[in-house]
């Protein structure tokens, strides 16, 4: 990996302690939540604009590959500094300033996500989207993977409530995408380019976000099937009668039988290891009265058992076996590559009959469970790390299951983005003519190349180990 040792030297000289080369503080900059180790030559933590527009002009001037960070969260990779060089570390930014009349909120990039839900909902306002890191991951890193999260099927997810961006372009200039108003047409919309763009053509230092009124009633609702097609058509069938839960979670019979043994309890007597959709409704108290009628007919026609929650204390202890699903995963393998797929509601079906081909033809467990209200399921193909022929089962499981979803007319990513995890699987999703005109707006954007460099378009070949040895690159057209 090559030194920027000179421009690193000029750069403390400018920043002083706010450059920061010590060997731990690099390290722990070196990787995110995909665990892809890269080391980089310094961890910038600025105090100001001026020092962010200074380190960005001299990267840009030296051509320092320079990677922003905030909590390090991100599954693909896509926070791993791969070209090693500089880190710029905004997880100190974090004010968050709620204008309660206007219902907006101007949030600095580092605030954590739940942070922000508790600063707005103090003043009856809300802010739907809560990836499952929402209690550590900051809302630049949501704005850069463009996050969803369970609230995503009804009320949208992270793009649909930024209405102005600030930050900096690649060579350090200020720029401010967007106002804080209601309306904004006046000029490109190069806002909603940096949103899910991932670090590679700007860095977000400030949002605004839109809030939508706290909801003032809630009401959720367990439902227990004979199989993943019952589940699916059933959920289906709610739909069509335009009922939009706030929340619509899906759980396969693998994951609820992980969560039942983490846990000792079964979720419905008699009942066990079914798969389950968990429902909440939000709004005012006479929308969810009347919805909820709706939706207790459905139940009565549709699932094996259901249960609801008389208050928010048992729908608490009904979200537990949501929330142990994942961890208690491990016991089928001590790792596992979480894949966020989407596919459209007319697939369901035809998903749940390849996800069985697939967990046949790689014998292998992948539990799955997501957001069936917008589609994006986490399918989670379990291995042992020790074991050579499981984790190339698995590396070619993840092919498949791209290549399946792809053709069902879904996507590769919700919400987790590309990175390097799924950087191969880009041109399953998109044509040479697609992935040809974002380049082009890279280069015009980033002309030298600093901002998170060797992700989304670069091609990888993966030796050894799934996600974990990575080759040289190669196909850089």
């Amino acid at each position: 990996m090559p030194s920027f040792g000179p421009a690193t030297r000029k750069l403390k000289a400018k920043l002083g302690a706010r450059v920061n080369t010590d060997h731990d503080v690099v390290f722990a900059a070196s990787f995110d939540g995909s665990k892809l180790s890269f080391l980089p030559e310094a961890v910038i933590r600025p105090k100001t604009k001026a020092d962010i527009a200074a380190t960005l002009a001299l990267a840009n001037q030296h051509k320092v590959p320079l990677t922003t960070r905030g909590a390090g969260s991100s599954l693909t990779g896509s926070g791993s500094p791969i070209h090693g060089g500089w880190v710029l570390d905004l997880s100190g930014w974090t004010k968050i300033t709620v204008d309660a009349e206007a219902g907006f909120a101007q949030v600095q990039a580092g605030a954590v996500v739940g942070n922000i839900h508790k600063a707005v909902e103090a003043l009856g306002w809300f802010y739907p989207p809560d990836p499952a890191s929402k209690q550590y991951s900051t809302i630049g890193g949501n704005i850069s993977c463009n996050a969803g999260g369970m609230h995503g099927g009804k009320y949208g997810v992270t793009r649909d409530f930024v209405v102005a961006l600030k930050g900096f372009l690649p060579t350090g200039e200020y720029v401010e995408w967007g106002t804080a108003t209601k309306k904004f047409s006046a000029g490109f919309n190069l806002r909603d380019l940096w949103i899910g763009a991932e670090g590679m053509l700007g860095v977000v230092t400030e949002a605004t976000l839109k809030l939508i009124p706290l909801p003032a009633a809630r009401w959720t609702l367990l439902t227990a099937f004979a199989d993943e097609a019952a589940a699916f058509r059933a959920v289906r069938a709610l739909f069509a009668q335009r009922v939009q839960p706030a929340i619509c979670e899906f759980l396969d019979r693998y994951s609820v039988q992980c969560a039942e043994a983490k846990t000792g309890k079964t979720v419905f007597a008699g009942q066990a290891g079914r798969p389950v959709i968990l429902l909440e409704l939000a709004g005012t108290a006479s929308e969810v009265a009347e919805v909820k009628e709706v939706v207790l007919a459905w139940a009565k026609a549709n699932t094996l058992a259901f249960r609801e929650a008389r208050d928010r204390a048992e729908a608490e202890e009904l979200w537990e076996v949501r929330r142990k699903c994942s961890g208690a995963m491990f016991a089928l393998g001590d790792s596992k590559l979480n894949e966020d797929i989407v596919v459209p509601m007319r697939s369901y079906e035809k998903f749940a009959v390849f996800l069985d081909k697939l967990r046949k033809s790689s014998r292998l467990s992948i539990p799955t469970f997501g957001h069936l209200a917008d589609g994006n399921l986490h399918v989670n193909i379990m291995y042992h790390r020790e074991n050579r022929a499981e984790y190339l089962r698995a590396e070619k499981a993840v092919g498949q299951l791209m290549a399946g979803v792809v053709k069902l007319g879904g996507a590769i990513s919700g919400e987790h983005g590309i990175g390097l995890a799924k950087t191969p699987f880009l041109r399953l999703q998109h044509s040479p003519a697609q992935i040809k005109a974002m380049r082009a707006i890279k280069t015009a954007l980033d002309p030298q190349g600093i901002l998170n460099p060797g992700k989304m378009f670069t091609l990888f070949k993966v030796w050894e180990h799934p996600r974990l040895k990575i080759a040289l690159p190669w196909d850089h057209k």
